[in-house]
């Protein structure tokens, strides 16, 4: 093998090293491994991957830009595959993935890599030890995630049957959207992405949803077995005039009736329609705990959460089961809340906002990707559904999580006054308010969270787990 310096990871997993490899064939398998923390762009995916397969990715450090075109090779599937690099940064780069059987039902993940660092001796002194802390921490990461997207799979599998699904997703190219659809396609099922634009090949279906009665043309939809709707204006991106509110309603309102009256004509429904919210239905409710059963809150974003949900009527009414995903804060590094928190708490600013008593019901990206997989095989559930962790804390309580993973203090406070003033009515509804909620329904259904605690999130997200040995 070429390359003066070298790395190596491995990790057991408890499925069969045919599952195992299987799932690192997959289409979407790029997209889980990539590192939250790193801002990184899937130009080109190896899918098939087969011998001569090139993957391009670019890799973004601030203003720098680094492309990285690998060519596979050595393909034995499932058991081993090569990449190498034919232009980047480094001298030279070759990773052989592997995946060996130990016994019927467990096996080994092994990652190896030679290499020679940018440089040349200087490289190899300076810059290599660097690169073994980087590699560990995303090693760690990668067979984190692998493990535990596995498990997810089969856990399912167990439970409701072994069953290759055709899934619809709206919003495939939002931060949720891309990540749900690698999941599902690295776990075996087919997936339809749902695109304003022109489809660019038989897996997108154009729709338009500012268009509540032909946005989306029957025939579409009567080949998915699950439609998942993630597709809306985001609502912490400006301030909140009157035009930014329509803009949020509209977004929300009309394209989930377009979906919602399309599955009500289709002639073959789907057996499940998911539709996206949030526990803006329960406005600010101070220290009381709020579940699946609480009524509506008061004010913009109560009712836009009402006016939401009760724009799936048509598909409720047609007899097809309708899950309203009421998420929390989605905790990931790679998008949302916890990015635009990060650069303060870094430089050691972060902290309590106004009080800092206003509760944050949070759920980590994995764990709301599981919850949506769960929910779409669970016949039993229906209506709301509070995809939020079971253990929400007050705001200050999450900035001091937050503060200790990434070892920087976390008692500068943001002031309720101030935030008015930068933000008008969205920083007070989204930063100085806020509720403890409950996901009574997951719980009660027998949803397992991979991240019951932040911490177990953060670690996770921001690649501060363990990072050597053998797992």
């Amino acid at each position: 093998m070429t390359g003066r310096c070298s790395f190596h990871r491995a990790s057991r997993v408890d499925v069969s090293a045919e599952e195992l490899g299987r799932w690192h064939f997959r289409a979407g398998a790029i997209h889980r491994l990539i590192p939250p923390w790193e801002t990184i762009q899937v130009v080109q995916e190896a899918a098939p991957l087969v011998d001569g397969a090139r993957a391009e990715i670019h890799i973004h450090k601030g203003p720098l830009k680094t492309v990285l075109v690998a060519v596979h090779s050595e393909v034995d599937p499932p058991r081993q595959f090569v990449d190498t690099q034919e232009r980047g940064p480094f001298g030279s780069w070759r990773h052989v993935h592997r995946f060996l059987p130990e016994g019927t039902d467990r096996a080994m993940l092994e990652d190896s890599i030679r290499f020679d660092p940018p440089l040349g001796a200087i490289g190899r002194l300076v810059v290599n030890p660097l690169l073994q802390r980087e590699l560990a921490r995303q090693f760690a990461f990668r067979h984190a995630r692998t493990r535990e997207d596995l498990r997810r799979h089969a856990e399912v599998a167990a439970r409701f049957g072994a069953r290759t699904l055709r899934f619809g997703v709206t919003g495939a190219g939002g931060l949720v959207g891309r990540q749900l659809c690698a999941f599902l396609a690295t776990g075996g099922h087919e997936v339809v992405r749902f695109v304003r634009g022109e489809p660019r090949g038989p897996q997108e279906r154009h729709w338009n949803p500012s268009d509540p009665e032909h946005g989306v043309e029957t025939r579409m939809i009567e080949d998915l077995d699950v439609i998942v709707h993630l597709a809306g204006e985001p609502i912490a991106e400006g301030r909140w005039t009157a035009a930014r509110k329509r803009i949020i309603l509209e977004s929300r309102t009309k394209g989930t009736a377009a979906l919602a009256r399309a599955i009500s004509r289709a002639e073959r429904k789907p057996e499940a329609f998911l539709s996206a919210s949030a526990i803006g239905y329960y406005g600010s409710r101070g220290e009381e705990w709020m579940d699946e059963r609480s009524a509506p809150g008061t004010g913009f974003l109560p009712d836009v959460v009402c006016a939401w949900e009760d724009a799936t009527v048509a598909a409720r009414d047609a007899g097809v089961r309708t899950a309203h995903l009421r998420f929390g804060v989605i905790v990931s590094a790679a998008g949302g809340a916890l990015r635009k928190m990060l650069p303060a708490f870094r430089l050691g600013a972060g902290g309590p906002i106004g009080r800092g008593t206003q509760g944050m019901s949070w759920i980590s990206l994995d764990d709301a990707i599981g919850a949506m997989y769960f929910i779409s095989r669970d016949d039993t559930i229906r209506g709301a559904v509070n995809c939020v962790a079971p253990n929400a804390l007050a705001q200050r309580g999450f900035a001091a999580v937050l503060g200790r993973v990434i070892s920087r203090p976390s008692f500068a406070p943001l002031p309720a006054p101030i935030v008015r003033l930068l933000f008008g009515e969205l920083g007070q509804r989204l930063l100085l308010e806020g509720a403890f909620v409950r996901p009574t329904v997951l719980t009660q259904a027998g949803f397992r969270f991979a991240h019951p605690s932040l911490e177990q999130a953060l670690r996770l997200e921001l690649g501060r787990l363990h990072a050597d040995g053998i797992d």
